[in-house]
């Protein structure tokens, strides 16, 4: 290591600074300085050709962020799975093939990046994440899903492009809490329904043999073959509605200041009346400008 770079580890040393950014070094092995800086939070050494790390990495209990992307790891260092503080943990395009079980020690991970690595089936020790939210799994060689994966609850953003599905795996399916889907660059011919998805704000598949888009809820966008026209179909369908919507909203406006003017000269002569709102007649009523909405919501109340 040159002296230069030992200068600045120690000066991050005394310093306190809770980054330290080591990438692109051309390291084979990590500094041993660098495990005694206990007061590191963010540890970035991506894009050496590292293949392990010291067991004395376990001593950086306060790391949240740790990023091993592109180097040349074959097997998680195991001192690694002792990080237990780690929210994020990046392992991109290196060569993996599978975890340890001790990775399940990682309680408190929240984000795991694993792509371009050479995983042939899922990892289930990540069932025993029960934080983990966001999953990259792409440019792996994922033929299927395991059939339980909906247990894995907590999960948010799941990125499967760019490996070997021929068919949409069902499971996804019954993964009511997702919110991305990426199914870019396999070679699915057919996706069902999503609208189930009703947690779903996008979904990807593009560059797959599909015919046409697949059903997703309103507020989905989808990236894909076809997804254009879909998205524009669905916006001139929604403009349709709200202008519905407004007409009605001023048609209650009209219909309120009617009974209102009705209303006083029958409470003059000690006459009831009640006023009967249908549910569209809400929904419109809750589309009106603040402003305009309260002078009228002041003539409901007074005939509930």
């Amino acid at each position: 290591m040159s002296s230069q770079l030992k200068d600045g580890l120690f000066h991050l040393h005394e310093d306190g600074d809770p980054v330290l950014d080591l990438s692109y070094r051309k390291f084979k092995r990590l500094p041993s300085r660098v495990c005694d800086l206990m007061h590191l939070e963010k540890l970035y050494v991506c894009g050496n050709s590292l293949r392990t790390l010291p067991d004395s990495i376990s001593q950086l209990q306060g790391l949240r962020i740790l990023a091993l992307d592109f180097n040349k790891i074959e097997d998680v260092p195991l001192a690694v799975c002792d990080l237990t503080n780690l929210t994020r943990l990046y392992l991109g395009s290196n060569r993996l093939m599978s975890f340890p079980p001790e990775l399940s020690n990682l309680q408190n991970l929240r984000c795991l990046w694993m792509e371009s690595n050479y995983f042939q089936r899922f990892p289930r020790v990540l069932y025993d994440l029960p934080n983990l939210k966001s999953l990259q799994m792409g440019d792996n060689r994922l033929k299927t899903l395991p059939p339980d994966l909906w247990r894995m609850e907590a999960l948010r953003g799941l990125w499967l492009y760019g490996n070997r599905f021929d068919t949409f795996p069902k499971v996804l399916l019954r993964m009511k809490s997702l919110e991305i889907l990426d199914l870019d660059r396999n070679k699915i011919s057919e996706i069902p329904s999503l609208k189930r998805l009703r947690a779903l704000r996008l979904f990807s598949y593009d560059h797959n043999p599909v015919k046409e888009p697949p059903i997703v809820g309103e507020d989905a966008v989808l990236v894909g073959e076809g997804a254009a026209e879909f998205l524009e179909v669905r916006e001139a369908r929604k403009e349709r509605r709200r202008k519905a919507a407004e007409k009605e909203a001023e048609e209650l406006a009209l219909s309120l200041k009617q009974s209102s003017h009705s209303s006083d000269l029958w409470h003059q002569q000690g006459i009831s009346t009640s006023l009967q709102l249908t549910d569209n007649a809400i929904t419109a009523l809750a589309l009106l400008p603040s402003v305009q909405k309260s002078a009228l919501l002041k003539d409901v109340i007074f005939f509930f």
